[in-house]
Parts: structure tokens; sequence; C-alpha cells
């Protein structure tokens, strides 16, 4: 009986890896957030793993009185206390989904299980996911760029919607795309530690870009600083996602981190909506 989050690419991963396997697995309702950060913030849990031990009747489902939980759940579940609580002795398997078979075979953890890595393909593993989980947000966006561009003079007209939304999602596309894309996999070259900076410093060289050889001069400074702090950001903001992802910050690293980005962040957002609004009056 082996023990995972909902999150939806652990959830995929440890189901890959038991196909043909007489293995039952459990799901904690963990908000749809990863196993590390669960565990981190209490979602993941002896509580919590209990509480779905009971939910599921696995006393009646099977005969054995054993669970087997992911090792990055070891900051947050005290293995005794789920005994205590369920009557379900609990163990710790190996970090990745992948080596779930050998582990089976073995009945035993190796140093190599237990070993963290963050890849450049198990960076790009999480990209995919970090685009999809966006497509909500990006309508709501939609939305309100449509809005500031039906303000812009001549008022309403078709033709400056169209033109001024058409540039405004193009940007925040790229923002998307150095956000979700290209910090992850550009990760150990880019300076500082901290993601949101991270995020920031490629996102500005990636603005600064994006302005140079794509914007139209019809557009002016304004309306192009606009553009720039939107894409900062998006992209810092975005880039923040991976700290649940990576073996590099902490609990409190992460709050930290948060603290400072988002006060730049929505800084930076409401600045560049604010002149993307009066630079076109000018």
């Amino acid at each position: 009986m082996l023990v995972t989050a909902n999150y939806k690419l652990s959830f995929d991963s440890v189901r890959q890896e038991l196909r043909g396997q007489n293995i039952w697995l459990l799901v904690v309702d963990t908000r749809g957030i990863n196993v590390w950060c669960a565990a981190g913030k209490g979602t993941f849990s002896a509580e919590e793993v209990a509480y779905q031990v009971d939910q599921a009747n696995l006393a009646d489902v099977v005969i054995h009185r054993k669970i087997v939980l992911p090792q990055l759940s070891a900051n947050g579940v005290n293995a005794r206390a789920v005994k205590k609580k369920c009557g379900f002795s609990a163990r710790f398997g190996p970090i990745r989904s992948t080596d779930i078979p050998k582990f089976l075979t073995k009945q035993d953890v190796s140093e190599e299980m237990r070993s963290v890595t963050f890849t450049m393909r198990e960076r790009a593993v999480l990209i995919p996911v970090e685009i999809c989980m966006l497509w909500k947000q990006l309508l709501i966006a939609l939305g309100v760029i449509v809005v500031l561009s039906s303000l812009s003079p001549p008022f309403f007209s078709l033709e400056t919607i169209f033109h001024r939304s058409f540039w405004l999602l193009g940007v925040t596309l790229w923002a998307i795309f150095v956000g979700t894309t290209a910090v992850p996999l550009l990760l150990p070259w880019i300076p500082t530690r901290q993601f949101w900076l991270k995020g920031l410093l490629l996102g500005s060289l990636g603005a600064f870009l994006f302005m140079g050889t794509l914007v139209p001069e019809t557009f002016n400074l304004l309306e192009k600083g606009a553009m720039v702090l939107w894409t900062i950001s998006v992209s810092s903001f975005l880039s923040m996602n991976f700290t649940g992802s990576t073996p590099y910050t902490s609990l409190s690293g992460v709050a930290k981190e948060m603290r400072a980005g988002l006060a730049v962040q929505i800084g930076a957002a409401i600045l560049a909506f604010v002149l993307w609004f009066i630079g076109v009056f000018i």
C-alpha cells in the first residue's frame, strides 16, 4: 500500500510506475500541492494520512497493516503518530517514483534512492504542468487587457482595441514563456539564490529583447515601460512556483522569498497598468 498526494504530476508519475503491480495507492488530499510542500505546511501529515486510511476503510481492503510513504513527506509526517492514530505502521520509500519497482523488489531504500537531484530533464518535466495550470488566469488577464485597451482614444475603436490587446497579450505570453520555461531550464546559470530574483533578472532581459526586436514604434516610452514592468512582474511571479519543486529552498526560505517577491511583483504590476493607461494620452 503506497501513499501519495493529489498533486497531478506526482499522482500520474506514481500510477505509471505501478502498472502491472498488485499495489493499492492511497491519495492524500493536499489541495493539489506536491508532497514536499504539503508536508511542510501540514496538509500531508500523520493526521491527514490517518484520516485517509479511515475514510478509505483500508483495514477492510488489505489484510496487512503497513503503508509506504514518499520520503519527501518525512519533514511533516511522524511515522509513530500514524501507527497510533490508525493502526498502520508507516515506512518511507524512495524519493523518485521511478525507483518504486526497485524498492518493491528489494524492500529497502538505498542511498541512491534517497538522493535528491534536479537535472535539466527533471526541470523540463515541470514546464507543461505549470503552463496548463495558467489557462484560467490567462483568460482573466485577456479580459482585463481588452477592457484597458477599449479605454484608449479613439474610445471603443475596434482597431485600437485589437492593436493594443494584441501586443499586450503578446508580451504576457512572452512573460509566461520566460517564467515557466526559460527560468527552469537555465536555473543553475542564473545569478542569485532566490527564484523571484531569477525570474526578475531573466524577465528584464527578455522584456528588453522583446521591446527592441518586436514592439512597433507606435508605442511611446511610457507604454513600452509598462510592457517591461508587466513582463518582469509576471515572469518573476511564475518563477516562484518552482520553489516547491526543488531541493534548493526550505519552508522558511520560501516564506521569506514570497514576502519580498510579492511586494515587488505587485508594485511592478500596478505601475505597469498605470503607465499603460496614461501612456496612450501622451
